[in-house]
């Protein structure tokens, strides 16, 4: 089969349609396990909660997917090495914001990271259309009115860096995804994020990591925010074209306020209940419109 008739197959059908459900079903484990997480940060803080949820993901990984065998060029290594500090920064980031600042609202800002790159890749007017009903969801999401100057503004700052993170970490997934077995790829890059996470974990939790009151926690975030959606992710960026995986990720806003509210009684506006149907609109627009757009080859 010739380059071309792989794509079209690629493009659409089932693989599209599956590769969409993955990556839902990976933010919605995602957000579970973020939720989950805040609830460790009075025993061993966000670094040390990091620390866990990657360094335990990397374990999985590596039993599973037995890394060390793969053999990589120096672009290949490049992108795995980039994924990697993506990884580390977009997790030790996200827990210091979400210390500071409600799930919600921290994972609305974060989500200044994947709306980026879905602007970034826009060709079409329609593609733009989505882009900015998503952008109004998430405005939504926002406390605006007096309660806006209670946010902590270091809370903020960690959110920026973790949406920087956010985007790198969507075009350097996809690019090693390209290359790499889509779990190896994942396990490469969550090791090297430990590494990276291992020294400030450790500092600001010691022992306490080790603790059985927190392992089997930790083991369960680790699960449902990195070992699991990082690889089911990995998988979708194969299939997907870059500039539907940003705009599909407008979902996750509006998974956060709904874990946060499930799990941590964050309790949701009218406003709020708004800002959802927007951004899961603007996610089902881009899904349909996109299903029959054979993807242009991305980096």
């Amino acid at each position: 089969m010739d380059a071309s008739a792989a794509d079209i197959r690629t493009a659409g059908g089932p693989s599209r349609a599956v590769s969409i459900g993955i990556v839902i079903v990976a933010m919605s484990s995602f957000q579970l396990g973020a939720a989950l997480a805040k609830q460790l940060f009075p025993l061993v803080g966000p670094q040390g909660a990091a620390l866990l949820r990657i360094g335990l993901s990397a374990m999985i990984l590596w039993g599973l997917t037995t890394p060390w065998r793969s053999r990589f060029n120096r672009s290949e290594t490049r992108s795995l090495l980039v994924y990697g500090i993506a990884l580390a920064a977009l997790n030790s980031f996200f827990y210091l914001a979400v210390q500071r600042i409600p799930l919600g609202i921290a994972v609305a800002i974060d989500f200044i990271g994947p709306l980026a790159v879905a602007i970034g890749y826009s060709r079409r007017w329609l593609d733009g259309f989505w882009v900015i009903l998503a952008a109004c969801g998430i405005a939504l999401l926002f406390p605006i009115g007096g309660s806006v100057a209670a946010l902590d503004p270091i809370g903020v700052v960690y959110c920026l860096g973790s949406a920087a993170a956010w985007a790198v970490y969507i075009l350097y997934g996809q690019k090693a995804g390209e290359t790499v077995p889509s779990g190896r790829a994942t396990a490469i890059g969550l090791g090297i994020a430990s590494l990276l996470v291992l020294p400030f974990g450790v500092a600001e939790a010691g022992g306490m990591l080790l603790s059985w009151s927190v392992l089997p926690i930790g083991l369960l975030v680790a699960v449902l925010s990195s070992a699991l959606p990082y690889n089911l992710e990995m998988v979708a960026m194969k299939r997907l074209p870059t500039r539907l995986f940003g705009v599909l990720m407008s979902l996750e806003p509006a998974l956060g306020a709904l874990f946060g509210w499930l799990i941590l009684g964050e309790d949701l506006t009218l406003r709020q209940f708004i800002a959802i149907a927007c951004v899961i609109l603007a996610s089902a627009g881009a899904t349909l419109t996109a299903s029959r757009v054979v993807p242009a080859t991305d980096g």
